[in-house]
């Protein structure tokens, strides 16, 4: 452990800071602007930086000088604490001022609110916690949302909402998440473990025995602006490494996807054009391939996979589907010409060869069978366990692959209610409905109640849900089909946000309390949520603004209304609670990683861990698979399920299958009336739909105020769209104004609008225009199977056409309209 004091105190960028930050933060010279205010360190998931606080207020940020790869999101900081949409007061919506939860909820979203006290917002909280306790029970209440959160350990927004909550009472929660939803549940099945947030094989390794690397529909370059905890940014390093290999030839990097991602253009390697939803057809081929010209390792699969041969006739088509997975079958669906599959299937077999997948191509219909065939085709190559060798489904998340420190993390905020403590309604009768539903499906759960549904091998039955609980989630970004959602929110009796800006969700909200930032309170983070390279303080930089509170005063108000403040918050302050916190790490990493006292480290504002040694995903399991079996069923691959198959899933079945999808360009199901595939994935200059409200920041990528809608110069022509147009995107589900972008990383029929743009209709009308350009105003809101039922986002056709006539203002930004 090393504690650099000269890197504390220098705040100075280093060289490679000021070169990917920009000139645009450096504002003045350093020796002017030290002399007019103070610098203060914190972090956030774009990365640790200090902020220079002058006059009570922000007025400069630059990087901190560990960070030799900073994120332009940065640029974004002072407009996300100044944005003209922060919620400034607790707001209550006006018709449900007059008539509470008997309300006229066709209003519900036309953005109408009173505004009321702290006291009197909290008291109307409360109640209604009590009234839906009291004459329904914990099935009426669902407060199992969750989000990315802003950082730091003890001011986890979540963990604080589900403490009070459930000091007060039971209530239906989650299981999954909306970004791996299916790979998440398929893959412990397959290999073990969930293994989308499992550290992989070290970047070194990679980098030293990798021969052939493919990024399957994966996007680093993108995708590690962000992390969990406060990002390091270390992989990007790496990247610099492997780019200068693909110049010199000693590796090989595929890119393949529908699109040339950013990643591709910066590594300038070769890319491995694929129809949209198509990429299970693709592997099979690969695998026949293999199998065929006995290029697979059979050894391999006799000692560490299951289930071989119970797939080998589907693939082989011998079984009840009669069709061979030939390379000339495969080039009709995903567009990959024959005698390029079998050129790449004999690559991958005669070369170390690194499989990383991104997390997209899982959020289709069916999207366990991707990963699942991934892994398969892994397992043929008889790698897994080898440096530079096997599968990854993460490295383009939170720097993994960085080798990790070993250090332990701060803990958080306590998320449960203490051992011995009762809530104040101990009902646990969920009469018959579900007290756990899968995040995805939760409008389902709105929409029919009552219902029951397959869910990973076991029943779950649709609680008639009356109330809604959020705290620092946006689900009005994060789920499909807005009009739907439009639909399900007018069924409830009482929706509660607490957020620091007026996002949709708040729009659609009966009460709103405002939060501070992250940059408004005092906390403290893990550096780097998988390299662990230190802890890091989070010094408040401003006091909160306008009438906004922590969420730990928030809901330690909330419990006060019903005697739990104390137990609540254990009787200690936020300073309390951040010594113990970090004397708790501290103690933890005794004596392997000293540590200072809380004191001293407050006042430096950083520890640092030693680097991690070099590490290799599956090695254990390779060198003695009964010594260090996996975590399936047999302990084995399992390329085959027997659990699986006998739920008797014909969207999911035993072995990983291609299935068609309901909808699909390219000459798929759907195509004739809508030709354009759209992709809503990860932003590039946002994190989900935080930073979206940051006006100046915003300003740099949108087009006529609008968020941009990518499309290939075919496309655009064909349809008279030049670069800068304003245009209508629109399906069946819905319709929305966009930004023309045009350019050649796209291919025809291919189209992107980035998810995370916030939501802006003209009105609250059904198939309402959207103003701004959110594109889950027209995904569609399916399950991806029975198995995991996580979201289908990228299944999804649309059409384009250039907007003629007066655009409507954008509404998706700002507060509510203030009733007195």
């Amino acid at each position: 452990m090393l504690v650099s004091r000269r890197r504390f105190l220098s705040g100075m960028l280093t060289t490679g800071a000021v070169a990917m930050i920009g000139p645009s933060l450096l504002s003045a010279g350093a020796h002017a602007s030290e002399q007019t205010g103070r610098w203060k360190i914190t972090g956030s998931h774009w990365g640790a930086f200090r902020a220079r606080v002058y006059g009570g207020k922000v007025v400069e940020v630059k990087p901190f000088e560990m960070d030799t790869h900073p994120t332009n999101m940065l640029n974004g900081i002072k407009g996300l604490i100044y944005s003209p949409s922060r919620i400034r007061y607790p707001m209550v919506r006006y018709d449900w001022y007059l008539k509470r939860h008997k309300s006229d909820t066709s209003q519900r979203g036309d953005n109408r609110f009173i505004r009321v006290t702290w006291d009197e917002a909290l008291d109307l909280f409360y109640e209604e916690l009590e009234r839906v306790q009291t004459n329904y029970g914990p099935w009426a209440l669902f407060a199992g949302q969750s989000g990315w959160r802003q950082t730091g350990q003890l001011h986890s927004c979540g963990n604080h909402m589900q403490r009070a909550i459930a000091m007060h009472g039971n209530s239906v929660k989650k299981v999954g998440d909306y970004s791996t939803g299916a790979g998440q549940t398929i893959l412990p099945y397959v290999l073990g473990s969930t293994e989308v947030y499992a550290q992989g094989t070290s970047w070194s390794h990679i980098l030293e025995h990798s021969q052939v690397i493919l990024l399957w529909a994966s996007d680093p370059v993108k995708n590690l602006q962000v992390g969990w905890n406060c990002e390091t940014h270390e992989a990007y390093a790496y990247l610099d490494q492997l780019k200068e290999k693909v110049a010199a030839g000693t590796i090989r990097v595929i890119s393949i996807d529908p699109v040339r991602s950013k990643t591709q253009n910066f590594l300038g390697c070769e890319q491995l054009y694929i129809n949209p939803q198509t990429d299970v057809a693709l592997m099979l081929a690969l695998a026949h391939t293999l199998y065929s010209e006995s290029l697979h390792d059979q050894a391999f699969l006799d000692t560490y996979c299951l289930g071989f041969e119970e797939f080998l006739p589907y693939l082989l088509g011998k079984g009840d589907d009669a069709t061979e997975k030939t390379a000339e079958w495969a080039e009709g669906i995903c567009g990959v010409p024959a005698d390029e599959i079998r050129s790449l299937a004999r690559s991958l077999a005669k070369h170390r060869s690194q499989l990383l997948f991104g997390w997209s191509i899982q959020r289709q219909q069916h999207g366990e069978q991707p990963y699942w065939m991934g892994a398969v085709l892994a397992a043929m190559l008889g790698q897994i366990g080898l440096p530079g060798g096997g599968v990854s489904y993460a490295h383009h998340y939170s720097s993994i692959g960085v080798p990790s420190s070993g250090a332990a993390a701060p803990g958080g905020f306590p998320r449960n209610v203490d051992k011995f403590s009762k809530p104040r309604h101990e009902n646990s009768d969920f009469k018959g409905y579900s007290s756990t539903i899968p995040v995805a499906r939760w409008v389902d759960a709105l929409l029919e109640p009552g219902k029951e549904v397959e869910y990973n091998g076991s029943k779950v039955v649709y609680p008639d849900i009356k109330m809604l609980v959020m705290s620092g989630c946006n689900p009005w970004h994060h789920h499909q089909d807005k009009n739907r959602m439009k639909n399900a929110f007018r069924k409830l009796e009482t929706v509660v946000s607490v957020d620091f800006t007026w996002t949709a969700t708040c729009r659609f909200s009966d009460i709103v309390l405002p939060a501070c930032t992250q940059f408004e309170r005092n906390d403290l983070d893990y550096y780097g949520s998988y390299s662990g390279r230190g802890v890091l303080a989070m010094k408040k930089l401003v006091d909160p603004l306008f009438q906004s509170k922590t969420d730990f005063e928030i809901f330690t108000l909330l419990c006060r209304r019903f005697g739990r403040d104390k137990e609540y918050a254990r009787k200690k302050n936020e300073m309390e609670w951040l010594e113990e916190l970090y004397e708790g790490c501290r103690e933890a990493n005794t004596p392997k990683f000293p540590m200072p006292p809380f004191r001293e480290f407050w006042r430096e504002g950083f520890v640092e861990f030693a680097k991690g040694k070099p590490w290799v995903r599956h090695a254990d399991f390779r060198a003695d698979p009964e010594v260090s079996p996996l975590g399936t069923p047999s302990g084995f691959i399992e390329i085959f399920s027997r659990k699986i198959d006998r739920f008797g899933y014909k969207d999911c079945p035993g072995h990983p299958v291609w299935l068609e999808k309901s909808e699909r360009s390219h000459g798929g199901p759907g195509s004739s009336r809508y030709p354009l595939w759209m992709q809503s994935c990860h932003p590039d200059k946002r994190l989900h739909s935080q930073l979206c409200d940051s006006e100046e920041f915003r300003a740099t990528y949108t087009i006529q105020g609008r968020e941009p809608v990518y499309l290939s110069p075919q496309d655009a022509k064909m349809r008279g769209i030049v670069h800068g147009d304003l245009v209508r995107v629109f399906n069946d589900r819905g319709q929305l104004l966009a930004g023309a972008h045009v350019s050649e990383n796209y291919a025809p029929g291919v189209i992107r609008i980035s998810e995370g743009a916030w939501y802006g209709p003209v009105d609250e009308t059904d198939g309402a225009l959207d103003t701004y350009g959110d594109p889950n105003t027209l995904t569609q809101d399916i399950g991806t199977s029975q198995l995991a039922q996580a979201t289908s986002a990228n299944t999804c056709l649309v059409e384009v056409e250039k907007f003629t006539g007066k655009a409507p203002a954008v509404t998706a930004f700002g507060g509510p309209t203030e009733v007195s």
